[in-house]
């Protein structure tokens, strides 16, 4: 055993940071990645920018993860006596390494929530107009965002069905080029529980939930109501470009233009069964703005990254930023801290969720499990997603990697350094 760190034979790999991982069990990681970026470019864009600590704390974060700088513990073969270190991820939620199995774990829960019923796809999106505010005021305009569109479905809901329907919403801030472009994705059973709980009214409807149209014009009128009152109040802060609707005459001109903007509440084909939704809710709900495998090359300065063109029937295309362009609009969608991103709402809100599923399902004629599932380890989740065991020896294959030293390193909860016991 080492007694330092120092004594380790790879010390010099690990004082480059060089990327572990854990990775071994899913493939290796890309050439490139936002970490690299991050690392490489970093120092120079936070002397050059005045960013806020929320960000700094992200870039250090995703920068760090998996390497030495975190921290982690030695394992060594039970067998051949192969040694190697795993390090901590950070955790951050915008880091596209640490999303897997908090994604994986959530999407097994929702398993157990399924309906047999018809699903629907909604999503809602602000006009771009109103980039420049949110950029100043993020939590007020997500906040008014879920409020807005969750009357708006809860409303339509009691006038068709005569009941309260439920829905997942999950806030994006992006799109396929990392450019603000702020919507709701909403996924929605097909079909309502009455007011006394003692029917499910299901849709009658195969193609659409509600009219796009009528949507469109409820969301609009809510949202405006709630923006209007937000900056009665004082609530909103303006700068940099949105300085010009401060005044109460640039505000109304900026409310002017927003009554006279089409907005969009676009509603997609309806699932193809369970399996679809759950798809598509492992897809959308843990999404970071872009993934490490969309990264293609950072050559002189400039970021290469695929995207999918939904203006040239969602063709693969690719788009070069320069490296400091490139960050600036990542950091665009660092989320305000502790904001609550994926919400349920109606009979699927979190105090009666358990409740209402149980009585739906019932009502269905659904078996109910209620047995008590322990949660997976990350090696039991490895092990079902990529049917490699992690803690199997990679040198003999045979033995088994099992932790026997603590590898001291920095504390992503407390902030502090640690040397471990």
């Amino acid at each position: 055993m080492f007694r330092t760190l120092k004594t380790w034979p790879g010390f010099k790999m690990v004082l480059t940071q060089t990327r572990q991982a854990t990775e071994d069990a899913v493939g290796k990681s890309p050439k490139s990645d936002l970490a690299d970026i991050f690392m490489e470019f970093g120092t120079r864009y936070r002397k050059c920018h005045n960013i806020p600590l929320i960000q700094h704390r992200v870039m250090r974060a995703v920068t760090n993860c998996r390497t030495s700088q975190l921290g982690g513990h030695m394992k060594k073969c039970s067998s051949c006596g192969h040694e190697h270190p795993t390090y901590n991820s950070c955790g951050n939620r915008h880091c596209p390494k640490c999303q897997s199995l908090a994604k994986f774990r959530w999407v097994k829960k929702r398993k157990e929530e399924l309906l047999p019923a018809a699903y629907f796809h909604n999503v809602f999106t602000l006009p771009h107009d109103l980039n420049v505010i949110a950029r100043s005021n993020k939590k007020i305009i997500y906040d008014i965002l879920f409020k807005s569109v969750s009357e708006t479905l809860l409303e339509f809901g009691k006038n068709e069905f005569r009941g309260k329907i439920g829905f997942v919403a999950t806030l994006h801030t992006w799109d396929q080029k990392l450019a603000q472009h702020i919507h709701l994705h909403c996924v929605i059973p097909g079909g309502a529980l009455s007011s006394d709980k003692k029917r499910w009214i299901s849709t009658e409807s195969d193609s659409f939930l509600f009219s796009v149209r009528a949507l469109s014009n409820v969301f609009r009128g809510k949202f405006m109501d709630y923006l209007k009152k937000a900056y009665a109040k004082g609530d909103l802060i303006f700068s940099g470009k949105s300085l010009s609707h401060e005044s109460n005459e640039g505000f109304k001109i900026l409310i002017d233009e927003l009554y006279r903007k089409e907005w969009i509440v676009y509603s997609k084909k309806p699932f193809a069964g369970p399996d679809k939704v759950l798809d598509y809710l492992g897809r959308y709900t843990f999404r970071t703005a872009i993934s490490n495998e969309r990264i293609k090359s950072v050559i002189g300065g400039r970021v290469k990254f695929v995207y999918r063109d939904r203006r040239d029937d969602n063709r693969k295309k690719e788009i070069t930023l320069s490296a400091d362009e490139f960050i600036r609009r990542y950091l665009l969608h660092v989320l305000p801290n502790s904001y609550m991103r994926i919400r349920h709402f109606g009979f699927l809100s979190n105090r009666s969720r358990k409740g209402n599923i149980m009585r739906v399902k019932k009502l269905l004629g659904v078996s109910i499990d209620i047995e008590e599932k322990s949660e997976q380890s990350m090696e039991e989740i490895m092990l079902e997603l990529t049917g490699k065991d992690i803690l199997r020896c990679p040198q003999c294959k045979a033995g088994t990697m099992a932790f026997y030293q603590l590898i001291p390193g920095f504390n992503r909860r407390t902030g502090r350094s640690y040397r471990g016991p």
